[in-house]
């Protein structure tokens, strides 16, 4: 792992300093909120795997204390000091939550008997240790429903922590989650979930050192454990706002909000506690329209409509907020001033991005041009920690626009290597532009520094001297963000400059996940992964039987693409599995071997060479795939 060491520089330690005079940083109201209600924290707060391994330790982070050091923008370390306070915390009479356990936070609402657990962190390990220091100081209630407010992992992963499938399949257990949740909680983190991770990696700075000169938070929350990623689907499927459930005699009314932070989403309201849960649709910070790990891009519009909606739908009885993430709002002004904030947040950046859209504005132009208000500029809970203005305005471009600029020039593009070839052989070779940025460095131009020498580094992967003052630059403007995951990111381009790739460390692609793949899905996830050039040539074709529900499934590659179809066919396969719906999803974890098959209880019948044909032709993803050099030989 490598360590950064260099100081910041004189260009950063200015704008530091600047912005410490311009933000109101007097305002401690979020701090007496993020304290408010603690009745006991977990000491040490650390959690570890059955091995010893370490899979979440909050207690990293207790360097955050007192002012910010140079090598931290100050907006990002008071936000990483308030994310960072953990503990087990009472939000009003009947309701808990544990927070600084996880990316995520999980709630508890009290019932009769037992108790309604909302959201259960990524891992089952931090899910337990949540609901163990629960237990510890409310007592052992039985736990009546789990509810899912969205589809990404850091709200469900951790669910065999609090329940197991035996207690849900015998009805001990009710699991609510919005329309669609199962269909994207899974292709989020099958289909593209190599790439994702990897990028996430750099996203949560899971390779960097936490301290000041590393990793300190990730705006939303510190990080993501690296336990075990788990999921049960759910038993009761919720589809209209305004529908209305009671438990254990907690009422919950449901309001739809899909397309916002999540495909699928929903938020609470508990009329008998007066307090609303938000999902993750009303957090202390900008949220991310386009995480920079990827996803499809997200809705601003519909986003802030939806917040209309909870103010219009609440707003005059709610009196405190709490979300899956950061910490509650009390008080019924305070609470709608809040939400009208974040509402208004997402309405504003949507429609100035659309206008100047229709002016002829480019996204980066955009985001350089726009301004927020300063009633939104100087809010705390709409600071860019996780989603930037930057970035989120490139995202709206794209979501009306797609990749295309406009511009002729950008319609063939050379490929990054090829380009960062011809750019350096024009602007004199390596050496030459080396010796240029050196001086643009020392004038603190690290944007442009960052342009240059990414096509040095490109297009001689073995020039040393430009690979290290990239990772410099890289260094000094993770110094200077503000956004939580923008430093880690540089600092992640910093780390595998200087001592190489470091792979993949937090997976989400967990055999309880891919074991919730529907065939249709399963055979999706495999389609992906087929080289189409090494399979031009290939034909064959598999039928699969499901014996438990009747369906059976024709499999055929041709044409470099496997495709499938539910409609009888005139010919027979080349080859039969036979299998039920449940062991199905083990072809994605037992590969198609016949061991593989043997062992998942499927049955192999007819040309078993099929299989093996088909086999020799999957590529699966590379989990440590450069992202700051190039993957040419030096």
């Amino acid at each position: 792992m490598a360590k950064t060491s260099n100081a910041a520089s004189e260009t950063i330690i200015r704008q530091q300093k600047a912005l410490l005079k311009s933000l109101p940083f007097a305002d401690t109201q979020d701090f007496d909120d993020a304290t408010r209600g603690l009745v006991a924290r977990r000491q040490p707060n650390a959690v570890t795997a059955e091995d010893g391994t370490v899979l979440w330790d909050n207690d990293t982070y207790s360097f955050l204390e007192g002012d910010a050091p140079e090598t931290v923008n100050p907006s990002l370390w008071r936000q990483s000091k308030l994310a960072a306070i953990d503990g087990l915390f009472e939000v009003v009479p009947g309701i808990y939550q544990v927070r600084g356990m996880d990316l995520s936070n999980t709630s508890f609402i009290e019932g009769d008997e037992g108790v309604v657990v909302i959201d259960t962190l990524l891992s089952a390990e931090t899910g337990k240790a949540a609901l163990e220091l629960y237990r510890q100081h409310r007592g052992n209630r039985p736990i009546k429903a789990i509810i899912y407010t969205h589809s990404h992992a850091d709200h469900f992963g951790g669910v065999k922590g609090f329940v197991t499938q035996e207690e849900v399949d015998d009805g001990s257990v009710k699991i609510f989650a919005p329309e669609g949740f199962v269909e994207h909680a899974v292709s989020e983190n099958v289909y593209a979930g190599t790439a994702m991770n990897r990028r996430a990696g750099y996203m949560y700075g899971a390779a960097l050192a936490r301290g000041p000169q590393g990793q300190v938070g990730g705006g939303l929350g510190q990080t993501l454990s690296v336990g075990t990623v788990t999921l049960i689907a759910p038993t009761d499927i919720v589809t209209t706002t305004g529908h209305e459930e009671t438990v254990d005699g907690v009422r919950m009314i449901f309001q739809m909000a899909p397309d916002t932070e999540a495909p699928s989403e929903m938020l609470i309201y508990l009329p008998g506690f007066k307090a609303l849960c938000a999902a993750e649709d009303a957090t202390h910070n900008f949220h991310n329209l386009l995480t920079l790990r990827g996803a499809v891009v997200r809705d601003p519009h519909g986003w802030s409509q939806y917040l209309t909606e909870t103010i219009d739908m609440f707003g005059d009885d709610v009196e405190v907020v709490f979300a899956s993430h950061h910490w509650p709002t009390w008080d019924n002004d305070r609470v709608v001033k809040f939400l009208a904030t974040q509402r208004d947040l997402y309405g504003y950046v949507h429609d100035q991005t659309l206008r100047m859209i229709n002016k002829g504005l480019t996204g980066p132009e955009i985001a350089e041009e726009i301004q927020l208000p300063p009633s939104l500029e100087n809010a705390w809970s709409a600071k860019g920690y996780y989603g930037s203005i930057s970035h989120n305005v490139k995202a709206i471009y794209q979501r009306y626009l797609g990749w295309f600029d406009g511009n002729p020039a950008s319609l063939w593009e050379h490929t990054p290597v090829e380009q960062s070839i011809r750019y350096v052989e024009f602007m004199g070779g390596a050496d030459a532009v080396v010796t240029k940025a050196r001086d643009s460095f020392d004038a603190g131009d690290y944007r442009w520094v960052a342009q240059v020498l990414n096509h040095v580094v490109f297009a001689e992967p073995g020039h040393t001297e430009a690979k290290a003052l990239l990772a410099d630059t890289y260094e000094q403007l993770g110094y200077g963000a503000e956004n939580g995951t923008w430093r880690n990111w540089y600092l992640s381009g910093t780390t595998e400059l200087r001592d190489g790739q470091f792979g993949t460390p937090t997976e989400t692609t967990a055999p309880d996940v891919i074991g919730q793949l529907t065939p249709a899905m399963l055979f999706d996830a495999i389609a992906i992964q087929v080289d189409g050039p090494r399979a031009w040539n290939e034909r064959l074709s598999i039928d699969v039987v499901l014996t438990d529900v009747d369906e059976r499934y024709r499999l055929r590659l041709a044409n470099g693409v496997l495709t499938y179809s539910t409609h009888g066919q005139k010919e027979a396969a080349d080859a039969t599995l036979t299998t039920t719906k449940r062991a199905l999803p083990a072809l994605a974890l037992g590969g198609l071997s016949a061991d593989g098959l043997s062992a998942a209880g499927i049955e192999l019948s007819g040309d078993a060479s099929a299989l093996t044909r088909l086999a020799a032709v999957l590529e699966p993803g590379d989990k440590n795939f450069a992202i700051v050099t190039s993957e040419r030989p030096s």
